[in-house]
């Protein structure tokens, strides 16, 4: 296989990558058969031969990519081009806490303790394009956060595509320990500079320690020949909160596998997510908390808007053991179609096996309301301004649980762009 002649195949992880790659060749791409993608087909994808490897490097200079970059702040930076680190555009440390190459903690002995612990342990075994992932990965980011620490600054995690392939495919692997009473914070985009096909199937790993605090943030405003598969998993201890937002305005086909696993009392998982699509764009949220122990918070709150011949799916399954006794958990997803030939599928779950706990779930699939429409027009305000109010309104609310102001500007000055419209205050 081409791929053992870029990695060592002495390395204990050789054998993880070798078992992963049966299990992929045994199940292969899914497809709409299975029920947690029937609205969602890959087959398009499946005609591109993509590449895996990039034949040659490509630099970037920093004026070329800045507005890309949460510029506004100093922050770490983890950046790849074509699948390939970066050092130019990337600011990493090993001051009291690891901000570095997934393929440095692989190969050094000094972090093989770390690895031994966490890598592949949470990952599925059976989603076939995680398996996929663990076979063929071999970049992305490290990130260990010691007890008690804190990085001084939030961390960016960015992936370019420069088009020097035809079509290229990159599988990133991130894997993100907060040990106990730790703090981090991440913002993370997958960017095409070309108008050449890039498929991104990308897997991440969180461990979240007790009393650890993780907010994750996804900016998925990608080109439209752009798709991006993104397979989270989340491994939460006991008073551990971990919060994963995710803005999806951008790309050809996303799917966000967001899994989230409560393995200890009195925590709190977060997932919240703003998307706008238009044109042919399809973007499918498929989420999963499995409250396994007692006295744990849920909260899944997100918002749609869907226009000309735009797809959108959610499915959100929250999972409550029997020993998970005083659970609370919230789910919620809201949808507008501001066109007739958009579309949106959801489906929001619920399967408890205790008898004390507080779930509730729902969905919503509408229009904009005539009469809000009516009345803002009344005041003077144009029509289609008066449309993108009433939208960003709608959207909004998702954004008060931002813990980086910068971020917040950004995103709303992206709802801003995709409602096409100047909203008349300071964004």
């Amino acid at each position: 296989m081409a791929f053992e002649s870029n990695v060592d195949i002495e390395h204990p992880v050789h054998d993880l990558r070798t078992e992963a790659m049966k299990n992929f060749e045994l199940k292969g791409f899914p497809s709409k058969k299975e029920e947690a993608w029937k609205y969602t087909s890959l087959n398009s994808l499946q005609k591109i031969d993509f590449s895996i490897f990039p034949k040659e490097e490509n630099a970037l200079e920093y004026k070329e990519v800045k507005k890309y970059f949460l510029h506004e702040i100093d922050s770490y930076k983890i950046v790849f081009i074509d699948g390939i680190y970066s050092s130019y555009l990337s600011e990493t440390t090993h001051d009291g806490v690891d901000i570095c190459l997934m393929s440095s903690a692989l190969t050094k002995p000094m972090y093989r303790p770390v690895i031994d612990v966490y890598f592949n342990k949470i990952a599925s075994k059976d989603e076939s394009l995680t398996t996929l992932n663990t076979a063929f990965s071999r970049e992305g980011a490290y990130i260990y956060i010691p007890k008690n620490k804190m990085p001084k600054k939030p961390v960016e995690i960015i992936h370019f595509s420069t088009g020097n392939e035809a079509s290229l495919l990159l599988q990133p692997r991130n894997l993100i320990i907060a040990e106990e009473n730790a703090e981090l914070q991440v913002i993370e985009r997958h960017q095409s500079l070309t108008s050449n096909e890039v498929l991104t199937n990308s897997v991440t790993e969180i461990f979240a320690a007790d009393n650890a605090i993780v907010d994750y943030y996804k900016i998925q405003n990608d080109a439209e020949n752009a798709s991006l598969i993104d397979n989270t998993y989340i491994d939460q201890k006991s008073k551990s909160a971990v919060s994963v937002h995710t803005f999806s305005f951008g790309g050809k086909l996303t799917r966000n596998n967001l899994n989230f696993y409560q393995n200890g009392q009195h925590v709190d998982s977060t997932m919240k997510g703003v998307t706008i699509l238009g044109n042919k764009q399809h973007v499918d949220h498929h989420t999963l908390v499995h409250h396994i122990e007692p006295n744990c918070e849920s909260h899944q709150d997100y918002k749609g808007i869907y226009g000309e011949n735009a797809t959108g799916v959610f499915n959100g399954k929250i999972i409550v053991d029997k020993i998970a006794q005083k659970t609370n958990a919230f789910q919620q997803n809201n949808n507008l179609l501001v066109s007739d030939k958009a579309t949106i599928n959801t489906k929001p779950q619920l399967e408890i096996f205790a008898d004390d706990v507080k779930c509730s779930h729902g969905c919503t699939i509408g229009q904009l309301d005539e009469d809000a429409l009516f009345y803002l027009q009344s005041r003077g305000i144009p029509k289609k301004e008066a449309r993108a109010l009433l939208m960003y309104a709608f959207a909004n609310n998702v954004l008060a649980s931002v813990r980086i102001p910068e971020v917040k500007a950004r995103i709303n000055k992206l709802i801003a762009k995709k409602l096409g419209v100047n909203l008349g205050f300071d964004l």
